[in-house]
């Protein structure tokens, strides 16, 4: 086997060291673009989005392989043939922010530049850094790196930190901005604020996040997760599965280190339980695969009416174990009952259902009351009982006693259960919250009327006349 010389070995090693911005996401390979589905999409999302969040497990690479390397990119200029995201033609003025000036330096700044003193060696090529120069007070700290974009001008970017409060992220236009680890609300919204175009014609600047979601459900991930995020808004949730890098021996070793309540977050990019979350039980506890519901199992549904959002949620019960399976949701918006009803008889006219006692009132459209509207389009239900707190208590000694699950494939129902929330003063947020209510509805009221899906009709055969047969139903 003939091998280089040793001088051709070294200096690839040396220019991959110095050149670390053009060897990520090759072509081929084991750790090949194409298999880094959810990086490639939030990139790509930058061309019609200025606010992205990469909200993921630890170790997929959200600072190195997604903040540091689009970072690097909008600075030096030197996007790779297969980007889609967003292209500055020219320089820009950047910021970059994490925790603490301490934690900027040992992790963005190393993203960056690499190790000190042999700076060259991070995501932005040595080649490319004009200059640096120091943080006051903090050892070999850097507070603005200079680094010459592909146009022949000079792009920038200041390293901050959330520690220094609110007022050190006054300033001017900021082309880029790059949140590493999640901010309070007050600091996303002047750093939002930065990226604001005055200048008619002109886009917007870009403000990128990426973190684990360890502080929970809070106001900024509300900001994204929510229904109906502002349409410059745009989420990747990435776990470890999205995460070529990891072999099952890392996955295995690093899941045995972390806590049990930090699992979801940690590994899959889902926000911590918070002290204001009222169900605060983890996806294992509450989450099944999707499977065929027997015929023979009883089932009802609970309705939560109202024109900007109607939602519906079937149970079954699985009568040997007491198990009741949430197996399937409607959630439609500013439509007739007539539109639901037809959804709603779709999963079974014949399966009965509890609706929001509200519904006693009346109609905004003719001063029909909604509850009998409902009846007179098929659907056989009755006034659920809405006692609030009896309900969610109801709900949770159910869901402790593994008695309630969900299958995986509800995706309103699980966004509203990790959004459902009561506030600083214990009071529960009345805000997208109609399956929570509709869960409520069924299992306080539901489960009385729930019943097994009726036996086809059977017939019998009568002779009318010799060699002729008619068939006739019995029920």
């Amino acid at each position: 086997m003939n091998l280089p010389p040793r001088h051709e070995i070294e200096a690839e090693l040396k220019w991959r060291a110095e050149h670390k911005l053009e060897c990520f996401y090759p072509s081929t390979g084991r750790l090949r673009r194409e298999l880094y589905v959810k990086h490639l999409e939030f990139f790509e999302a930058g061309s019609a989005r200025n606010e992205r969040l990469f909200m993921a497990a630890n170790r997929v690479g959200k600072t190195e392989g997604v903040g540091a390397f689009e970072t690097s990119l909008h600075l030096t200029g030197r996007y790779p043939d297969w980007w889609k995201g967003r292209r500055f033609t020219r320089p820009i003025a950047a910021w970059a922010a994490g925790q603490t000036s301490k934690t900027t330096r040992d992790i963005i700044q190393f993203a960056l530049l690499g190790a000190v003193p042999k700076y060259g060696t991070g995501l932005i090529p040595s080649d490319a850094i004009i200059d640096t120069t120091p943080k006051a007070g903090i050892p070999e700290a850097v507070e603005t790196i200079y680094v010459r974009h592909v146009s022949g001008g000079r792009s920038e970017i200041t390293l901050k930190s959330y520690d220094q409060g609110t007022e050190s992220f006054y300033g001017t236009k900021r082309d880029l901005v790059w949140l590493d680890e999640e901010a309070d609300q007050s600091i996303y919204t002047e750093c939002l604020t930065r990226t604001l175009s005055t200048v008619p014609g002109e886009p917007n600047g870009i403000v990128l996040f990426t973190f684990t979601p360890l502080w929970g459900m809070t106001e900024v991930v509300r900001q994204f997760l929510e229904p109906g995020a502002s349409a410059t808004k745009f989420v990747v949730k990435a776990t470890w599965d999205d995460a070529p890098h990891l072999s099952p021996e890392t996955r295995a070793e690093l899941f045995a280190s972390i806590p049990a309540y930090q699992r979801d977050a940690r590994t899959k990019g889902i926000p911590q339980l918070g002290s204001g979350a009222i169900y605060q039980f983890s996806d294992a506890d509450l989450l099944v695969k999707p499977f065929e519901i027997p015929d023979h199992w009883p089932r009802a549904f609970g309705l939560d009416v109202g024109w900007n959002r109607t939602a519906a949620i079937w149970g079954a019960r699985d009568n040997e174990s007491g198990v009741i399976f949430l197996y399937s949701e409607h959630y439609h918006a500013h439509d007739e009952p007539h539109v639901h009803s037809q959804a709603i008889k779709g999963r079974g006219a014949w399966i009965r259902g509890v609706i929001d006692p509200a519904s006693r009132g009346r109609s905004q459209k003719d001063g029909t009351q909604l509850l009998q509207l409902y009846r007179n389009e098929g659907l056989n239900v009755e006034a659920a009982d809405n006692a609030v707190e009896a309900g969610i208590y109801a709900c949770e000694q159910l869901m402790s006693g593994g008695k309630l699950k969900a299958f995986t494939s509800l995706s309103q129902w699980y966004q509203e259960l990790r959004l459902y929330r009561r506030d600083k003063d214990g009071k529960i947020v009345k805000q997208d919250d109609h399956l929570m209510d509709a869960m409520r509805y069924l299992i306080m009221s539901g489960r009385d009327r729930m019943k097994a899906k009726p036996a086809p009709p059977k017939y019998q055969t009568v002779y009318q006349f010799p060699g002729q047969a008619d068939q006739q139903w019995m029920q």
